[in-house]
Order: structure tokens, then sequence, then C-alpha cells
């Protein structure tokens, strides 16, 4: 047993390491392999031990970048994340008993990774599959099949994988002639690129006006950072009315360009007001609105110039314990560091895009990027630009602002439309639909970035299907995990794994008999 869970221990942390920033993709199947081969032929009272180490192994890595919030942060957040792959163990150790093991294997996979996306506190999707495929082929897939059915190709291969390790003789050619063929099919994508129609372009700019300090404290002078915007924003209108610069159909600005409320603070309204009457064209602020004295909004605003505030989105997934606190009578008398929360940020529920001039858009603010929901709510409705405001001040030492822009590479390529990601001091950029960086802007530097970027009004199958294949995972998993406990008697001598690692029995027959 000790070997088992050093074995999937190690699996999960070379899974991490295919994820930003080392990015070895094809570590994807190798750790999905290994925790297989872990957890294969264990029974169920078991199973849940490599399973746990195989969470801790992955995301203590994954998420060693929330240590500067506090390694206590860290630990919790990631111990939680692991915690689901305790079940998960249990629940491949199951299903792989049946006839088509490795396919239920993936579905397991997929069933524990959307329930850890969406709950507790709307989930942390960090880490899914289908987060680490930018610049490989498998990305082509994303249109097609989504991040879901992409996560679910890949967990697949990394069983079949397994198979190929764990039988002997005919059945060893036989597992590795069905992933050889999965592998294949699972490239077909790359030969066909989904055609999203188009509507014409616009004229962008996205501005990226820095923090002061070193970059990771975005309070620190917040009525700086957004005095950077705006200057930022006037010295555009300036290079326009020179003819240096072409003029932009809107601007945007990231999430935090003002910490303040712009309704309620003369000074930050006034200057919004002059930047945007200054380009002639609308200026998405991000802003943090009051919602009476124990609420806040996290907004993106659509500023007019001479008119002021129209259209508004309200980030849907705020961060547990970071922007607002679950049960706050338990927690924050208990634990001093949530002191620096004193109000909790209410969750929007925003389907339409907002507009942009004449543009709909369809908007997230920071985290909301890693969350299928109410960008493809938006596209579904209309939105032809995918708009992604962050403010990732805190984690700019970090390689959290790689993870995160590699998702926003990949969204771009799932909904088959340009990504503008604007950020306070990195990452800022400009992605093309098919997930190449058109624009970026240095770290912790203050830029503006100008392109022109198609509209585009086709909805990819990905986003039609939108949340049904995890749900289609979830129910089909806990039907066959049932169907195998019903059903599985205990084999008989001869009949049982020959080693440690579950592998046939030497004629090549499976290690368990099965239903």
């Amino acid at each position: 047993m000790l070997s088992r869970t050093g074995l999937a221990l190690l699996a999960g942390v070379l899974l991490a390491q295919a994820f930003e920033p080392v990015g070895l993709v094809v570590l994807l199947p190798v750790g999905i392999m290994g925790l297989a081969l872990a957890v294969r032929g264990l029974p169920a009272r078991r199973a849940w031990l490599p399973g746990l180490a195989f969470g801790l192994g992955f995301h203590l890595v994954l998420l060693f970048w929330m240590r500067v919030v506090g390694y206590d942060a860290w630990l919790a957040l990631a111990g939680l994340q692991a915690a689901f792959h305790a079940p998960l163990g249990v629940l491949a150790a199951w299903v792989m008993r049946l006839r088509g093991g490795p396919v239920w294997f993936a579905a397991a996979w997929v069933a524990v990774e959307t329930v850890r996306s969406s709950w507790p506190f709307s989930g942390m999707p960090w880490g899914r599959l289908a987060y680490a495929t930018g610049d490989t082929l498998w990305q082509d897939a994303l249109p097609w099949v989504g991040m879901t059915g992409l996560s679910f190709l890949l967990a697949l291969l990394g069983a079949l994988a397994a198979e190929v390790v764990a039988r002997t003789g005919r059945a060893r050619v036989v597992a590795a002639a069905v992933a050889g063929g999965v592998a294949v099919v699972s490239l077909v994508p790359a030969l066909t690129a989904y055609p999203v129609p188009t509507v014409g372009d616009r004229q962008v700019a996205v501005v990226q006006g820095d923090v002061p300090g070193d970059g990771s404290d975005i309070l620190l002078d917040h009525r700086q950072v957004t005095r950077n915007h705006v200057e930022a924003t006037v010295a555009l209108a300036g290079d326009v009315r020179a003819g240096r610069a072409p003029a932009p159909d809107f601007v945007v600005w990231p999430e935090n360009s003002t910490a303040v409320d712009p309704f309620r603070t003369a000074d930050v309204n006034a200057a919004i007001r002059s930047a945007s009457d200054a380009i002639g064209v609308p200026v998405l602020v991000g802003a943090m609105v009051d919602s009476g004295p124990e609420n806040v909004l996290n907004q993106s605003i659509v500023w007019e110039p001479g008119v002021g505030a129209t259209d508004r989105y309200t980030k849907w997934h705020p961060v547990p314990f970071g922007e607002y606190i679950p049960w706050r009578g338990v927690f924050q008398e208990n634990f001093g560091r949530l002191a620096l929360i004193p109000r909790d940020m209410l969750s929007g529920t925003r389907e339409e895009p907002i507009v942009l001039g004449d543009t709909p858009v369809a908007a997230a603010i920071c985290f909301d990027v890693a969350y299928d929901d109410g960008i493809h709510a938006q596209l579904l409705r209309g939105g032809q630009l995918v708009v992604v405001q962050t403010s990732n001040a805190m984690f700019i030492h970090t390689n959290q602002i790689d993870q995160q822009f590699e998702i926003s590479r990949l969204r771009a390529v799932e909904t088959g439309r340009h990504v503008l990601v604007a950020a306070t001091n990195g990452v800022s950029g400009v992605i093309a639909p098919d997930g190449e960086v058109v624009a970026r802007a240095g770290t912790r530097t203050q830029a503006v970035l100008q392109e022109q970027v198609s509209l585009a009004t086709g909805i990819t199958p990905a986003v039609r299907l939108g949340a049904w294949p995890g749900r289609v995972a979830v129910v089909a998993t806990l039907v066959a995990a049932a169907w195998s406990v019903l059903t599985y008697r205990r084999p008989r001598p001869g009949e049982g794994v020959d080693d440690e690692l579950g592998r046939a029995d030497r004629d090549g027959r499976p290690d368990l008999q099965r239903a």
C-alpha cells in the first residue's frame, strides 16, 4: 500500500508540471496513468488513500502561488481540493472493474472535476486537465467538445496507458491499439477548425496602468492606480489626435482600476469622465461599487463620453474568504486575517452581454474566466467578443498570472472569439480565436495595446453543450459505481491480482472478474 500511495503522490506532482509555468503537457496522460495504476484492483476501503495522496501532490504544487495570501491559506485551499480526489480514488477502483474500465475512469475524473469546479461556494476550477493544453494539437478540440470534453479525452488516454502497463500478452496489445486509436481521434479536430462566422471588426485599446511600489498591493495607493489609467487613456487620445495612433472604438481598463465607488467619490468620477471625454469613445471601467453598508459589488461599468455610466456587469464568482466570508459570524471571530474583509462581495447573475458602443461583449472579471457558465450565457445571448478584466497584483510575483492567462487563451479557442485581457499590471493581452497572443504587455509596466479584432456571431458546439457534459459524467459515474458495487464478487483463488500494482493474470485475463 505504501508503494501505491507513493506512486499516486508522484503522479500528482508530475501532473502539476503539465500546467504553467512548466508546461510539460506530455505529463498529462502520465500523471493520470499513475493514479489509475495506483488504485487499480484496490478495494474501496483502501483506494481513498492513494486518491488523496495524488490530490495533495497535484494541488500543493499547482496552487503554490496561494502562499502569498498566507501559507495557511495555501494549505487550506490545496487540502480542500485534494480531498475531492479521495472519493475519486474510490470511484475509480469501483468503475475500473467494469468492462470498458478506462472509459468509466475518465467519466469519474470528469465527474469529480465538475463537482469541485462548482462546490462548495461556487467551487475552484483551477487544474481542469483542459487548462494545460495551450499550444498543443489537443486545444483544437475545444470548440467541438469544450473544456469538459477535452478533460474526458485526456483522462481516457491516461487510463488506457495504465491498461497498457498493467496488462500482459494479447490483452496488452489490444489495450495499446485502443489507446493509439483514441490518441489519433483526439487529434482529428486539429485538421478541421470549427468555422465561426464574423460580422466585421473593431479597433480596440487595452490599458494596463500599473501599480505603485513592488506591484503586489493594489490598495497601497489605489488613487494612483486610477490616475495611471486615466493618464494613459488621455495620452492615447493625444496620440489619436496627432495621427500617431488609430482611433479605438472602445477602451478597456482592468478590474480595480478604481478601488472606490466612482458614484460616491467625486474626484474619481471626474477623473474617469475626463478620460472618457478625452478619448471620445466608451471606456469599460473596473470598479468596486457600494451595495449598502455590508456589501460591495465588483463591476465592469461602461462609461460613455458626455453621458457617464450606462451598462454594467457584476462578477459572477467572488472568491470565498477572499472577497466574501461564508458564515461570517463563525469565521470572522476566530480568524483575525478575515477582518481585512469588512464587507461581503455579492454575486452577479447577468446573462446578457454588456454593450460597448454598439458591440455586445461577454464580460468576465478575474476568476470568472475559469468558469464556463457566465461566459457561455453571454455568448448564447449575442456576445461577439470576450473581455476579461483582472487585478492580479497580489499574485504578480507568482505563477498564478501565467496560469490565468493560459485559461484566457483557451477560452478564445473554445468560443471562437477574440479575447481582450486587461490587467492592472500583468498579464494584459489581445488573444486571437486560435489562441495566438497578438499583443501582450510586460508585467509591472504601463502599456496601451491597440489591435483590430473580429466580431463573431457563431456559437461553437462547446458553448451550446454548456454544463451538460459534466452533468452526464456525474450521473453516469454514480450509476456505474452502483452497478459495480451491486454486481461485484470477490475473485476466486487464481483470479486475483498477481502483484501490488494490479497487473493482469499471466494469461492476459483481467485481474478482477468483470460483472
